[in-house]
């Protein structure tokens, strides 16, 4: 998913796995930053951000791997609204709900 930052002034990359972190991700995120910044950027704009979202990631296992990377970037992890806690996943609208803002 590409979006734009207005307050970074950057186009921001996320890339959506479904399973746990693995190395491989930061370079295939490398090329689309790559790419992103030699074709789309325009002149006035910050460097590309990339954001590797995946199911589960070991910190400290991250860190390493990413240290000699030189474009901003990162890794997060998320959980599915079933294992969200209760108070959480009834305060999320359901997806009748989002359909009709559609």
């Amino acid at each position: 998913m590409l979006f734009f930052n207005r307050n970074l002034n950057a186009l921001v990359v996320f890339e959506l796995k479904t399973g746990d972190f693995k190395p491989i991700y930061l370079s295939q995120l490398m090329t689309y930053l790559r790419i992103l910044d030699d074709k789309v950027r325009k002149t006035h704009e910050n460097p590309s951000i990339g954001i590797v979202l995946c199911k589960n990631a070991n910190k400290d296992f991250v860190k390493y791997v990413i240290q000699d990377y030189d474009k901003p970037m990162g890794v997060a992890t998320f959980d599915t609204s079933s294992e969200m806690p209760d108070e959480l996943r009834n305060a999320l609208p359901d997806v009748e709900e989002l359909k009709k803002l559609l």
